[in-house]
This record gives C-alpha cells, sequence and structure tokens, in this order.
C-alpha cells in the first residue's frame, strides 16, 4: 500500500508540473487557503482524530457552453480556450489533493477527466445527460454531465445508482427530467480506514429562473433516491443547484429526515450563513453573483475539520471568472471530513 501511496503521490506531482509547464506565461492559480474550520459550541470537533476523507465540488463550466452560449464579455479571450482551461481546471484539482472529486458540466469525460485522472489514481463514473444542452452547439463533444471520482487505494465501490431525475409535478403528471445525480456508496480500505461505508453523491439541477418548483421537486427526488440508499450510512452529497438559499429546494436538504448540513456555512464568522458567492460571471445582461452550489454531509456523522476559501473580488479582478486564473465561472469547493468516534457505518469488517 506505502508504495502504491508513494508511486501514485509522484505521477500527480509529474502531472501537476505538466499543467503548469503548459500554463507557461499565465498568472499563477489563485492562491486560496484552506481554513481549519472553528465549531461554535462543540470544540472537541476542531480536534477530532481519525483520517480525513477531502472532497472537492466544482462545476468545471462545459466547453460547448463556454466557447458557444455562456457569453463571459468581460472575460480574457485566451482564458476561454479549453487548450488552456483544461490544464487550469486539472491543475487546480492536482493541487488540492481530494480524495473524491465531484464535478458538474462535464464535456470532456472520456477525452480528458476520466484518462488524467484514472493516471494518477482515480476511478471514475460517468452520467450524461439525456439531452444535453452541448450537443446543439457548434464543435461540440458530446454531452455534458456529471463525474464522480475517487481514490482507488482508499476506497472500493459497494455499489451505486446514476438516475435520471424523474419527477412528479401537481397538474402537470410525471415525466425524466434533463438532470441527472450520481449516487454510490463506497467503503474505506485500510490501513487508513477500518471499512466505513458511506454515501457520496453530485447532481446538477435545472439552471435559469422560473424552474424553483422543479429543482425542489428534482431534489425530493435525490432525497427520495439518499434515504433509499443511506440506511444508517453517512451522506456527503455535492452539486451545482441552480438555486439560492431562499428556494425550497434548499430547506428540502436543509430540514430532511437524513439530517443534513451544508459544509460552506462553516467559513461563516458563527456557522449559520452561506458564502456571499459561489458563483461570478458578467454577461451582457449584467453582473451575476450568486450562491448556488452545496456540500451537504451528514452531521451527526460526519465532522468538517477544513474548508477551502472562497477566491476573493480583488483576485478575481474586473473580468470576474472565467479568467486566466480560474478556469470556471463557479468556484472549486473542498471540504475535509472525519467520521465521528462512534460511526461504523455498517463497516463490512469481516470481509477486510
Amino acid at each position: 500500500m506505502g508504495q502504491t501511496n508513494t508511486a501514485t503521490r509522484m505521477a500527480s506531482n509529474a502531472l501537476l508540473a505538466q499543467c503548469r509547464e503548459s500554463l507557461n506565461g499565465f498568472p499563477p492559480l489563485l492562491t486560496r487557503n484552506v481554513r481549519r474550520v472553528k465549531h461554535i459550541g462543540n470544540p472537541s470537533a476542531s480536534v477530532a482524530k481519525g483520517p480525513n476523507i477531502r472532497v472537492l465540488q466544482w462545476n468545471v463550466l462545459a466547453d460547448a457552453l463556454c466557447q458557444n452560449k455562456d457569453n463571459f464579455i468581460k472575460a480574457h479571450p485566451d482564458g476561454l480556450l479549453w487548450e488552456n482551461r483544461k490544464s487550469r481546471s486539472l491543475e487546480e484539482i492536482l493541487t488540492y489533493d481530494p480524495d473524491i472529486i465531484c464535478l458538474e458540466e462535464v464535456d470532456h469525460y472520456h477525452d480528458f477527466y476520466n484518462p488524467m485522472l484514472q493516471s494518477v489514481g482515480y476511478q471514475g463514473i460517468f452520467k450524461p445527460k439525456p439531452d444535453s444542452p452541448c450537443v446543439y452547439c457548434v464543435d461540440h463533444n458530446g454531452p455534458d454531465g456529471c463525474a464522480l471520482f475517487y481514490k482507488s487505494d482508499k476506497f472500493d465501490v459497494v455499489d451505486g445508482i446514476t438516475p435520471n431525475l424523474k419527477v412528479t409535478m401537481p397538474g402537470e403528471g410525471s415525466w425524466t427530467t434533463n438532470q441527472v445525480a450520481i449516487i454510490y456508496t463506497l467503503q474505506g480500505k485500510p490501513p487508513s480506514f477500518k471499512g466505513e461505508q458511506f454515501i457520496v453523491g453530485v447532481t446538477h439541477l435545472k439552471a435559469k429562473k422560473g424552474w424553483d418548483d422543479l429543482r425542489h421537486v428534482q431534489g425530493l427526488k435525490i432525497l427520495e433516491h439518499l434515504q433509499e440508499q443511506a440506511k444508517n450510512k453517512a451522506v456527503i452529497f455535492c452539486g451545482d443547484f441552480n438555486a439560492e438559499t431562499s428556494e425550497k429546494v434548499y430547506g428540502a436538504f436543509k430540514e430532511s429526515d437524513l439530517g443534513l448540513d451544508s459544509a460552506y456555512k462553516l467559513l461563516s464568522e458563527d456557522g449559520s450563513e452561506e458564502p456571499p458567492y459561489t458563483t461570478w460571471k458578467i454577461r451582457p445582461s449584467g453582473e451575476m453573483k450568486h450562491t448556488i452550489d452545496y456540500m451537504w454531509y451528514s452531521k451527526e456523522k460526519l465532522n468538517v475539520h477544513a474548508v477551502l476559501e472562497l477566491p476573493t473580488e480583488s483576485q478575481l479582478g474586473d473580468g470576474r471568472a472565467p479568467s486566466l486564473v480560474t478556469a470556471s465561472d463557479h468556484f472549486s469547493m473542498v471540504c475535509d471530513f472525519k467520521f465521528k468516534p462512534d460511526y461504523s457505518g455498517d463497516a463490512a469488517f469481516s470481509s477486510l
């Protein structure tokens, strides 16, 4: 196991160096700190022992949409080119060295993300949208979708589902929407873990204003799937929800029987408020600055140990995102989770 980890680490460092070499002449990647969080009223959670599970959540911005539809009018042209963005996005992922990666708007899974990440020890699952807007763009690379990667030297897959989100709307009947999810059960491997099982998942809900009710029903369907899969296991569920905190889908996750909380609230002073933005872009209609991306977790089963700070306005500059220093109009989110001391997660100890 130690030799495997060493070889994988060397391969990852070599690939990271290649990314940086290909970006020679560009500004460096934004400097963002991974901040240890304060647990108000529960200081012992801040010093919890045990292995980290580092999870990265990111809408990486589909290449086809970036070039054809999203119309980032203040972005530097070179910052929109896939040849540059692919190196910058991979550099960002490798810099934070996550154990689990949850991505949305992936339209270069087969020819980029999967082979690159597989070469440094990750295994991937991809679920494309059934009717992706990318395929209607000129020179597209196929449909976009959600992707989930995990380090194969740390985790095994127990089971999983990749549903198209079927909904039922009052007065409108039932149908399968264009949105998808990935929900997998992973089991930790020794020596880092003791066979604990947990659920990890990712989604990308319906975009644009006026679709609040549909996002809400899509969220309820996801929660239904999570309930069926979890069975008392810890849950980490990430995604671009396209919904601010005022929407019903946010409330549905916050109030669900799964006991979920939003990890990025822990960046706030008292741990109760979401960050002011997770995406910031400028389009012809104006400046768009929203919090719509979330990392939900089982607050009774997991502690959040650290959270990656979001980039500042001065770091982003007048053009906001994407740019020469960040590959997407959304910002990567990273959390270090730890199992609480009494967590077992239906571990299959006898098989280890």
